[in-house]
């Protein structure tokens, strides 16, 4: 074989001319220039691969996000039919949705109610139902940010707080606020095992649908 890729060069001096996107894939030539002088070719050449495979990677994991993305969508589709059809929005939440999510956990969770004594107030107590957990006051925008509607997170914290007794298995979650019409600060956790499920990008206006969808089904 290496016989014949030989004499097919010798028969095609202007091959790799005509076809440069081939040095990319071959390893160059070393020069010898004396023990104490460096092959500043090679070094570029090795450069120059470094960047085109960390480029590659990045296009990759654009692709694959997108695709993730792709797939959360389809899933959070069936989790609002499913919430259209239910007579227990928290049980729908906390029970049915992970299998539709394919995450390891969904909870509900809120804060006190404002202290204002208004009527606002005691519709707000509406919401304190079996299965929405407590949260200290002011966690919903810690944890969401200011500003925000929803995010993934990569690195998992109060993972006891927020997934329970499935927080072991959590390794990404996604903290989605809940915009209750009374103004209680509520959140919906989701806890994945597999980082895939929730994917960092393309990920917060869906979520962020997810989030309303669940205020507005709470207020029926």
């Amino acid at each position: 074989m290496a016989a014949e890729v030989a004499a097919y060069l010798l028969e095609n001096p202007d091959f790799l001319a005509r076809r440069p996107e081939i040095y990319r894939a071959l390893a160059p030539p070393r020069r010898v220039h004396g023990e104490n002088l460096a092959d500043h070719m090679v070094a570029m050449v090795a450069a120059e691969r470094a960047r085109t495979r960390a480029l590659e990677a990045e296009v990759q994991a654009a692709i694959d996000d997108g695709r993730a993305g792709a797939t959360l969508v389809m899933r959070v589709r069936l989790a609002v039919l499913a919430l259209m059809r239910s007579r227990d929005v928290v049980e729908t939440v906390t029970q049915e949705w992970p299998a539709l999510l394919r995450v390891e956990s969904c909870a509900l969770l809120a804060e006190p109610a404002p202290a204002s004594g208004g009527p606002q107030t005691a519709l707000a107590f509406g919401f304190r139902r079996a299965g929405i957990l407590p949260l200290p006051v002011g966690s919903v925008t810690r944890l969401v940010g200011r500003g925000r509607d929803a995010r993934v997170r990569a690195e998992v914290t109060e993972a006891a707080l927020l997934h329970a007794e499935a927080a072991a298995l959590v390794t990404r979650d996604a903290l989605v606020r809940v915009p209750l019409w009374c103004g209680t600060p509520c959140l919906l956790a989701l806890g994945a095992r597999e980082a895939a499920a929730l994917p960092i990008r393309q990920a917060a206006t869906t979520l962020a649908f997810l989030g309303r969808a669940v205020a507005a089904a709470l207020t029926r």
